[in-house]
């Protein structure tokens, strides 16, 4: 036998032990915390709640080497990295006190990493106008607070 039938059959084989894996399952796929499921529900809420404001959600959950994004909007023609803070009390400040001058620049630095694929792939390759937002959920209460921070 030539080395092109070996090779032949050695993909063949491959490609039948790849039909044999089946796709992943709820089971499969990690579990989430209890303060993470909790994130969750307030993204989901923060989530609808641009949405019922005019704002269209390009992304969520954007992991980055320096932090995750939690939403990425397009709102009153600008690109909007917005991150949703939650707190059941007001101590220490609350939520938006949480956003802290280190959590901005974070921010940023995700940002910077996301921008160029984010343009690339919703503004053919041009950079649109950008703002950071965070939402503040305290209790019942909700605060949407539109270019809380700038970047340095």
């Amino acid at each position: 036998m030539n080395p092109f039938e070996y090779a032949r059959q050695a993909q063949n084989r491959q490609l039948r032990r790849r039909q044999r894996i089946r796709p992943p399952t709820k089971k499969d796929q990690p579990q989430r915390s209890p303060s993470q499921k909790t994130g969750d529900l307030a993204e989901q809420r923060a989530c609808e709640h641009v949405i019922a404001h005019g704002a269209r959600v390009l992304a969520r959950q954007l992991a980055a080497r320096f932090g995750e994004i939690d939403l990425v909007l397009w709102h009153q023609n600008q690109l909007v990295f917005l991150e949703v803070r939650q707190r059941s009390h007001t101590g220490y400040g609350g939520a938006l006190a949480s956003v802290n001058r280190d959590k901005q620049r974070r921010l940023i630095l995700s940002a910077q990493q996301w921008l160029p694929t984010l343009s690339q792939r919703y503004f053919h390759g041009k950079l649109p106008s950008c703002r950071f937002d965070v939402i503040a959920i305290e209790g019942e209460t909700l605060r949407w607070i539109q270019n809380a921070f700038d970047q340095p």
